[in-house]
Formats: structure tokens, C-alpha cells, sequence
């Protein structure tokens, strides 16, 4: 199946690479270094390292604690990040600068492939979320490369997928040499495609374990200075095409209960960025973008964050906030981030990327669950016009962060365990 697979992967190489110059009209980035997705690179490269792959922006963040962790306990050896994405690895420049290499992932064809484990020669690949590879993963094992599947997921619907090829699945999973889940119900899911139960660990969600920076608080503050003071403030995060009408909708209802309310609008991509600002104009609100680098006044009804790196301030600046990809079905994003600090949290229908973690906060009345304009607007306008229940509501989100941290550590020591068979 694997090799059927290679073969029609093989033909599909001249649509791939149109699709990267295509998306390079809206990000140019696409276009530069796309020799490195074929195995093929400029300069000295790290050799005997940690090669940690994190598709985008969101894996990264995911990944970052452990990624320090490895550092501070394997000093001695390079980290190599490759993403997918341009956003990804301009993520992985301002977390690590120049602590670790990044390069784009290869592509999921044999001799690309092989080529790269000559290059890099890893000691360990760590493989996050769901990051499954057939040919990546099978070489590294022929490499001799043991391979962590950390903070590993799988939605239903990503499993009803993978059943359709279920042999190349099962092989593919099979060749993995820790499968470490973030649930009891991802590791049913891995299970039921094939993985034996000695590969499976669960270790919980990494995305638990959330460091704030100290300076954050203060920088919030600032935040929310600029915007308005005591004005009231939402927030609608990493939103997707199709959504960002319906968040601008809520807001003209919010507005009429609410006049001095400001929205921060924060489109998931930064291609996005000037076809939403167009939307917020024809909507009629009056908006200050973030790259402009001026303060807000009581007229501005949007603020846009066309910024990256900055969700996780604006949601601690924010007093309420929706988190996008959940009333379409892109299947959410992650809520952890804002309820760390606190912040009351509402999301739509579509999360089952966040399966495990909504639903824990809608059992344990940490959040909200809304399905179209009018129940956003209505739960909105409600939390911004009661401060104690929305400060209630967000105490309880910050404890179930609290009471769920330590997946970090299991995955380190699972890493740890993997380096030492390896290097010993």
C-alpha cells in the first residue's frame, strides 16, 4: 500500500508545487527556500540532533516547553525544527532565534526522505499532534531513529479518514516508536487503527502545561490602556474565512446594547489580514490595525491584530474571548491560552480538533458553547455587561489549567527514555 501510495504522491509533485507558487501571490515566503522540501540545502547543517517536525504555528507553540526542556537537559545536542509553512517557521525564529536550526519539512516521497536522514543524521524524531508520514516514518526506523509521536491527537473524523487507507495507516503507526496521546479516547482511536498497546503512553495535553511570561500582565495592561480603558473589550481569535462575517455581525448587535464595545478582531492567517480589513470597512465600523502602531479612540469599533506573536497578549487584555475555526468546521482552536489568564471563553459548535479539552470546560461550566450570530452576541453582551459572572466563569477555566498541568513532564522523560536507548 505504501508503495502505491509513493506512486501517486510522485505525480501529484507538479500540483504541489504549483499550489506553493500559487499561494506565494498571498504569501511570497511560499516561494523561497522550497528546495529544502525536497532535500536539498544551502550551508552547513546540524548532524546527530533532536529533529522535532511541527506542521505550523500552532504545533510550535504546542511544542515549545519541550523543545527547552530537550535543550536544558541535552545540551550537547542540536535541535532541528522543520514546519510546513512559512508562518510556522517564522514562529520558530521568535521563540529560538538562533538556539536551534529550521528547515521546511520534505516532502513525503522516499528518496527526499532518506536524503534528509543522510543530512541530518537525527538521534531522535519527535513528531507532533498528528503528523503521520508513511515513508518518514518508515525510513527513520530503517535509520535506526526512534520516533515520539508527542501530544498526540485524533478527532473522530481525522480517524474515519485514516481508516480508508487502513493498511498504510497500521503499517505507518506500527513503525512509531512511542504514540503518546493527549486522551484515553485519542489512544482508543490509535488503537482501533492499528497501533499495539505496548507504543501507547498517554501523557495529557501539553497544552496544559501554558508559561505566561511574568511581564505579560503589565504588557496587558499597556494593551488595554490603548484600546480604551474601561471600555468594554472581546476578543474573536484565529478566525477562518466564513467567520469573521458572522463575528462582525455579532458585534453590530453587541454595539447596540453595548455602543462603547470594541472587538479585536484576529484573522488565523496573515494572507487574511487585508481581505478582513476590507470586511470590517464595508461592515461600517470605524478600526485601528495593530501594524499601525497607534492607540484606539472611543470612535474605533474594531481593533485588528495584523500582527503574529501577539494572540496571547490580546486575549489577556481582552474580557472576553471567542476562539475561531468553531463556527465553521475547521474544527476549532485551542482555548487554554485564554483561560490561563483567566479570560471568560466562548466557542461555536466545530471543535473537534479540541474534542477532549471543550469538552471537559463545557462539563465543568468553564466556557460556552454557541452556535450562531445571535447566541454569540447574546452570551457576549452578557459576560461584558456582568463582571462577576464572567470573572467567575474565567476563575474556573484558570483552575481546570492548573489542575491538568504535567504532560511536559512525561513527554520529556518519554524523549529522555528514546535519547538514552539511542546514545547509549
Amino acid at each position: 500500500m505504501r508503495y502505491l501510495y509513493t506512486a501517486l504522491f510522485t505525480l501529484l509533485i507538479p500540483a504541489y508545487l504549483l499550489r506553493l507558487y500559487w499561494r506565494g501571490f498571498k504569501a511570497p515566503a511560499y516561494r523561497g527556500r522550497w528546495k529544502e522540501r525536497f532535500g536539498f540545502f544551502e550551508g552547513q547543517s546540524s548532524q546527530r540532533g533532536i529533529w522535532v517536525h511541527a506542521v505550523s504555528v500552532g504545533e510550535v507553540l504546542a511544542i515549545a516547553q519541550l523543545v527547552r526542556q530537550l535543550m536544558e537537559r541535552f545540551p550537547d545536542l542540536p535541535i532541528l525544527i522543520t514546519t510546513a509553512t512559512p508562518t510556522g517557521a517564522e514562529r520558530v525564529q521568535a521563540l529560538f532565534g538562533d538556539e536551534v536550526e529550521h528547515r521546511y519539512a520534505p516532502i513525503d516521497l522516499p528518496w527526499v526522505v532518506r536524503r534528509f536522514l543522510r543530512t541530518f543524521r537525527p538521534c531522535l524524531l519527535v513528531l507532533v499532534e498528528t503528523e503521520i508520514w508513511p515513508n518518514l516514518i518508515c525510513y527513520a526506523k530503517q535509520a535506526g531513529v526512534p520516533t515520539l509521536l508527542a501530544n498526540a491527537r485524533l478527532s473522530g473524523r481525522s480517524a474515519q479518514r485514516y481508516r480508508r487507507v487502513a493498511s498504510l495507516t497500521q503499517e505507518a503507526l506500527r513503525n512509531i516508536t512511542i504514540i503518546a496521546p493527549q486522551a484515553e479516547t485519542d489512544a482508543e482511536r490509535f488503537l482501533t487503527l492499528g497501533a499495539r498497546p505496548n507504543q501507547i503512553e498517554v501523557t495529557g495535553s501539553i497544552k496544559y502545561d501554558i508559561h505566561l511570561p511574568g511581564s505579560l500582565r503589565e504588557r496587558a495592561d499597556v494593551m488595554r490602556r490603548d484600546w480604551g480603558g474601561q471600555r468594554p473589550v472581546w476578543l474573536a481569535a484565529s478566525t477562518h474565512e466564513g467567520e469573521d462575517e458572522i463575528v462582525l455581525q455579532a458585534h453590530t448587535e453587541i454595539r447596540r446594547q453595548l455602543p462603547d464595545t470594541l472587538l479585536v478582531l484576529v484573522p488565523r492567517h496573515p494572507e487574511r489580514f487585508d481581505r478582513v480589513a476590507q470586511q470590517v470597512e464595508e461592515a461600517g465600523f470605524s478600526m485601528v490595525r495593530r501594524s499601525e502602531q497607534h492607540a484606539c479612540d472611543i470612535e474605533t469599533a474594531v481593533f485588528l491584530g495584523d500582527s503574529m506573536g501577539e494572540l496571547t497578549l490580546f486575549m489577556g487584555a481582552s474580557d472576553v474571548a471567542f476562539i475561531g475555526g468553531s463556527l465553521v468546521p475547521h474544527g476549532g482552536h485551542n482555548i487554554l491560552e485564554a483561560a490561563a489568564q483567566g479570560v471568560a471563553v466562548v466557542f461555536g459548535p466545530h471543535m473537534f480538533n479540541f474534542a477532549d479539552i471543550s469538552e471537559l470546560f463545557l462539563r465543568q461550566q468553564a466556557a460556552v458553547q454557541v452556535d450562531s450570530t445571535s447566541t454569540l452576541s447574546a452570551q457576549v453582551s452578557q459576560w461584558l455587561s456582568d463582571a462577576s459572572e464572567r470573572s467567575r466563569i474565567g476563575e474556573v477555566g484558570r483552575e481546570l489549567v492548573d489542575k491538568n498541568r504535567g504532560a511536559l513532564e512525561r513527554l520529556t522523560r518519554l524523549a529522555e527514555r528514546l535519547l538514552d536507548s539511542k546514545l547509549v
